[in-house]
């Protein structure tokens, strides 16, 4: 089964102290391509790279991946072809719902324990 399309890939980077975080970066050169409106992080880019940085919570995953994609319905649809958690053991991924930081998200996790984040363009 071939996938739909994608548009980039950015890992999560856990932010301890998020201004500190956010000023670190900045003075390697990166520049804040948005701040979340919940405050709990900060999408930063330095020329075609990006990353996430995310104020971490203990509780939280230890490691994240953002699919940014196109067409989130066709990915949707993909992931539940793929029918996940009967094949892997997997958590049953969640389909896509407004998120408090203002993005519509499906999550799929993986059989590490990766979660990965799947996130129409924005």
């Amino acid at each position: 089964m071939t996938p739909p399309p994608i548009h980039a890939l950015r890992p999560f980077l856990p932010a301890a102290d998020l201004a500190a975080s956010l000023a670190f970066y900045r003075a390697l050169g990166f520049t804040v391509e948005r701040e979340f409106r919940d405050g709990s992080g900060a999408i930063i880019e330095l020329g075609a790279c990006s990353l996430i940085l995310a104020r971490h919570d203990p509780g939280d995953h230890g490691w994240m991946m953002q699919l940014v994609v196109p067409d989130l319905d066709a990915w949707w649809a993909h992931i539940q072809a793929a029918k996940l958690d009967d094949a892997f053991g997997v958590p049953p991924p969640k389909p896509p719902a407004m998120q408090p930081w203002g993005l519509r998200v499906a999550y799929v996790v993986d059989p590490s324990g990766v979660l990965w984040h799947v996130v129409p363009v924005h």
